[in-house]
């Protein structure tokens, strides 16, 4: 049962719905139980995801080496399929809203284990590219049900937290595929790194199907607020969904998502642009095996768990929910890091890989905080939308890091890759101070 000073933090206005549900002592157990089994769930989910999406990375040596093709080839193929899967994000994350997250994030990761299948058995670049984008619009069906699942199952005030658990899932799950796809590329072919994740994330679908739920309210649980005891607003809980005006509205026409978007899209420049290209930039630039360069980058993904953990922390802690000036010194430390990761020699192999881990931290605890501030700037009724919106800025990035990066290497080389992307990272740290002392 609820217990009666939990029940005097709630505003007033909505005291009549913290009168409507009781829980005894079992039923509060039960209701955290189905919390850790989400968390766990979208965790598994998510990182699952990466195994059909980072493989291209690791694959792109052996298939130039295959079939002759050039960085700037490829990049452009990466950059078409970011701008689609950027694209994916919003339209998926207007249908998660209108949908139910049960069904929508198991059919993205079933269509994508599908669809990288059938590219094991590419034998042109058109073939290729052409499933390769398909697959970037399945994988943009991932994070909108994630996100919409995250604000349902917990409260505003441990959401930042939350959310990193869950966000950085794809580290574990980016990490896992460049090291195991690396030796299976190394011992059974590049093909061999379509197939494999392919049947897993077929089966990680399945699980999914029969452990997610959307929101409390299906199992009659009461909002997760009242569970928690904290203030609910009392606009969203009055109707299930908002009207498409609405979410407009809310999304749209806020300056403050705009700060965002912008502080996103410059994020993954650098982002991406690392986990892109890092294979063969270490590979011609440092001269390492193809395996050797997935441990380095998987060292990068990993790294992003304490990045995206501190950040989320630091932000509900330290600054109370303002994430803007965590990320602004998150991207500032990004940049010096780049610096002098171009500048080490190429026998400085401890000094490098702890250069790698630096990046991972830096980069991935913004992209958290990208994230997060979505759901703080928009209701948690559009936060699907919120979230597509801010996705797909990320991802407009990352198409002009795919294609800009494969054209200044192919013309100026690797040093004025690293220029490009530190100027990125200072202009996203500007954007993440725009949003500092904003109202939420």
């Amino acid at each position: 049962m609820l217990k009666t000073e939990n029940k005097m933090s709630i505003a007033p206005e909505n005291q009549y719905l913290a009168e409507s549900f009781f829980l005894s002592e079992k039923e509060r157990k039960i209701y955290n139980k189905w919390r850790v089994r989400i968390l766990l769930s979208v965790i598994l989910g998510y990182a699952t995801f990466y195994l059909c999406r980072q493989n291209f990375s690791m694959i792109m040596p052996a298939f130039m080496e295959e079939f002759g093709y050039t960085k700037t080839e490829l990049g452009l193929v990466l950059t078409v399929a970011s701008i689609i899967y950027g694209i994916g994000k919003f339209v998926n994350g207007y249908f998660s809203d209108k949908s139910n997250s049960r069904y929508f994030m198991p059919l993205g990761l079933l269509c994508s284990g599908l669809t990288t299948f059938f590219l094991g058995f590419s034998e042109s670049l058109m073939f290729l590219s052409i499933l390769w984008i398909i697959n970037n619009w399945f994988q943009s069906m991932g994070w909108p049900p994630v996100a919409r699942m995250l604000t349902h199952w917990f409260a505003p005030k441990e959401l930042g937290i939350k959310w990193a658990y869950g966000a950085t899932s794809h580290q574990v799950g980016g990490a896992i595929t460049l090291v195991f796809t690396g030796y299976l590329v190394a011992d059974f072919g590049w093909r061999s790194a379509f197939f494999v994740p392919a049947i897993i994330a077929v089966i990680v679908a399945y699980i999914l199907f029969n452990r997610l739920r959307e929101s409390p309210k299906e199992l009659g649980f009461p909002p997760v607020e009242l569970y928690k005891a904290q203030e609910i607003n009392k606009e969203n809980e009055e109707k299930d969904n908002l009207t498409t005006r609405e979410i407009i509205r809310k999304v749209f026409f806020n300056i403050n998502m705009w700060y965002v978007c912008l502080a996103n899209m410059c994020l993954y420049i650098v982002r991406l642009g690392v986990i892109f290209w890092a294979p063969l930039f270490l590979k011609e630039f440092k001269n390492m095996a193809i395996n050797e360069a997935g441990w380095h980058v998987a060292a990068y993904e990993l790294a992003g768990l304490l990045g995206g953990v501190s950040a989320g922390w630091i932000s509900d802690k330290i600054f109370h929910g303002q994430r803007g000036p965590v990320g602004m010194v998150f991207m500032l430390s990004l940049a010096c890091t780049l610096w002098i990761f171009w500048q080490l020699p190429t026998d400085y192999v401890i000094l490098n890989g702890l250069m790698m881990v630096l990046m991972g931290c830096f980069v991935y605890g913004p992209q958290i905080l990208a994230g997060v501030a979505s759901a703080d700037f928009a209701s948690k009724k559009a936060i699907g939308t919120a979230n597509g919106l801010v996705g797909t800025m990320g991802y407009v990035g990352s198409g002009i890091s795919g294609v800009c990066v494969g054209i200044i290497s192919d013309h100026w080389g690797w040093s004025a890759v690293f220029m490009f992307f530190i100027i990125s990272a200072l202009m996203g740290g500007f954007f993440f101070y725009l949003t500092w002392e904003k109202k939420r």
